[in-house]
């Protein structure tokens, strides 16, 4: 045996190494325990999370090009998190997938790691994992699916979603339609097909680094998708003898590329926490100022939903991310590579844009500037975040009076009550949906609106919560207040009629209400009935632990990584 990890379990002649290799020995050949490298597959396939469900044939794709490049591919079910399934809420869990998944890679003989994921919180949960292990690693994203169509037009998975169901509600479509819909939007495997979070992970995972150059956006039924599975199978093996780790391709210069990346596409808000978490993994200095700083000047290209017309089918045959980034070259960080161990810029030279309407211009770009803004004020003194692309741009500077909702089912509970004081100027506040307070974090700040003002032909108000949005979702949000209500934030103390000052220019959020009133609503505070208490499991340990979003919702001691050595053996 050679230097390779997996020698400290298959290398010698005792007791313990016998053991180690009796046991693997199910049709493997003598020579997969003399210098072969031993990799895993983390495969989050799974029934109950529908978008990864196509994943296990894309494993069998990984295995033919690891045996090719003389390694020994080892399938490794990893925890998957279906985020249109499990309740209350996919982010509750993304945290114990990850450290699933980091104990199960340092606990077994493996030498590198295939990371299968699409659905919106399995890459992340995979690279946090993999992060805190840092042996080789390379990301597969499983890939959107294909274009849906209904009543002529291509419809988008989530985002059609929350529009068809505000139509339902105002009145100008009706349940049958909306019911028959559904048969249309799903129209074969593979994850959301707008920029939401899942597509947007895929573009950040490539951007950082971690994929094969070229592969995130194939679609998910896409016969390339398995070409290029069976190369990153192939490549792993090369990363494993050239000793190049995970820490050596996710860097500041990576992560500074991934954020020019989410602003360039339009990118979900979700890439924020999630890249926050991976940074912290790795002890990568990452702060919200960074989003801001980064992304400022950068240009939307990519004109997809929710923000947009157009699909992730459609991205694909318009040249890609790789010609999206083309158009951004010269704000991308030179140094960073890629699992290849060569630049990510290396490969932009020769990527070309066919279809303009779907990749714009640099020099006509559909917004001069793209980036998340980060807001701060006294509602949200460690920060809170908006997606200019997806708002409206009359309401990014705006003064209203609050309409509060102590949790989301006190929210569904009044929202289409007629008799609620509200209008259009109104902002609408919901709390107790921050990692603590839900507790996960989920994915309800962008409210529907009441039904009275849809009726009367609304379709944006600015929102604020302490929560998240999903990827696909749209409209003047401001969210992921911090610290939430459940951590003491002054978010749980905005009462109905308070006003809230947006200005996203000025990067601010303001509640404007004397400070010597809110003095005394700290006294006499009662918000704190309605945020979750757990009394056992993980969802006592999650909220005793994660922290807030502003640094990735993270558990405390999670933060960091304890690397691929384990000092015992097992017999």
């Amino acid at each position: 045996m050679n230097n390779l990890r997996s020698a400290q379990w298959y290398g010698g002649h005792d007791r313990n190494t016998y053991l180690h290799r009796a046991w693997m020995r199910r049709g493997l050949p003598d020579d997969a325990f003399d210098g072969r490298p031993h990799i895993a597959i983390a495969n989050t396939a799974s029934d109950l999370t529908p978008c990864n469900s196509h994943l296990n044939e894309v494993a069998e794709s990984v295995k033919h090009g690891v045996y090719e490049a003389g390694g020994i591919p080892l399938n490794m079910p990893v925890p998957s998190l279906g985020e249109t399934q499990v309740r209350p809420t996919a982010m509750l869990w993304r945290n114990m997938s990850a450290m699933a998944i980091e104990e199960m890679l340092r606990a077994s003989p493996v030498d590198g790691v295939v990371l299968l994921g699409g659905c919106d919180k399995t890459i992340p949960a995979l690279l946090m994992g993999a992060a805190s292990v840092d042996i080789p690693a390379i990301v597969i994203p499983g890939g959107p699916m294909l274009n849906g169509h209904f009543r002529g037009d291509a419809m988008g998975c989530g985002t059609d979603v929350w529009k068809l169901s505000e139509e339902v509600r105002a009145g100008t479509l009706s349940e049958k339609l909306f019911v028959k819909s559904e048969g249309s939007m799903i129209r074969s495997r593979g994850h959301c097909n707008t920029m939401g979070t899942a597509s947007t992970m895929a573009a950040v995972a490539e951007a950082l680094g971690t994929t094969l150059p070229g592969i995130a956006g194939t679609p998910a039924p896409d016969s390339r998708l398995l070409e290029m599975s069976h190369e990153s199978g192939r490549l792993v093996v090369e990363m494993v003898f050239a000793g190049r780790k995970i820490s050596d391709v996710i860097t500041a210069e990576s992560i500074h590329n991934a954020i020019v990346t989410l602003a360039a596409i339009g990118g979900s808000t979700n890439a924020v926490v999630h890249l926050l978490a991976i940074a912290g993994r790795l002890g990568i200095d990452l702060s919200l100022d960074d989003f801001d700083r980064v992304g400022a000047g950068v240009p939307l290209l990519v004109n997809l939903q929710p923000t947009g017309k157009y699909l992730m089918e459609d991205l694909f045959r318009a040249g890609g991310l790789l010609a999206v980034l083309q158009q951004v070259k010269d704000l991308l960080q030179p140094a960073a590579i890629t699992v290849t161990g060569k630049p990510l810029v290396s490969y932009l030279d020769d990527q070309e844009v066919w279809d303009h309407d779907v990749i714009s211009q640099r020099e006509q770009p559909l917004q001069d500037d793209a980036g998340i803004a980060i807001l701060r004020g006294n509602l949200a003194p460690t920060g809170a975040l908006i997606k200019p692309a997806a708002a409206s741009p009359e309401l990014m500077k705006h003064r209203g009076k609050a309409v509060v909702f102590e949790s989301i089912e006190d929210f569904h509970a009044r929202i289409d009550d007629p008799d609620l004081d509200v209008d259009a100027t109104s902002v609408l506040v919901l709390r107790g949906c921050g990692p603590k307070g839900y507790p996960g974090m989920p994915e309800v700040s962008n409210m529907p609106l009441p039904k009275k003002l849809l009726q009367a032909g609304v379709r944006d108000m600015v929102r604020v919560c302490d929560g998240r949005m999903s990827g696909t979702a749209y409209g003047t949000v401001v969210l992921h207040v911090s610290p939430e209500a459940a951590a003491g934030g002054l978010l749980a103390l905005v009462e109905n009629g308070d006003e809230i000052i947006l200005d996203v220019e000025g990067r601010r959020l303001e509640l404007n209400v004397p400070e010597e009133v809110l003095r005394e609503r700290r006294v006499s505070a009662t918000t704190a009935d309605a945020f979750a208490s757990p009394e056992r499991g993980w969802a006592r340990l999650y909220i005793d632990h994660v922290q807030q979003a502003d640094t990735g919702a993270d558990l405390d001691f999670l933060v960091g990584s304890s690397g691929p050595h384990v000092a015992r053996e097992s017999h």
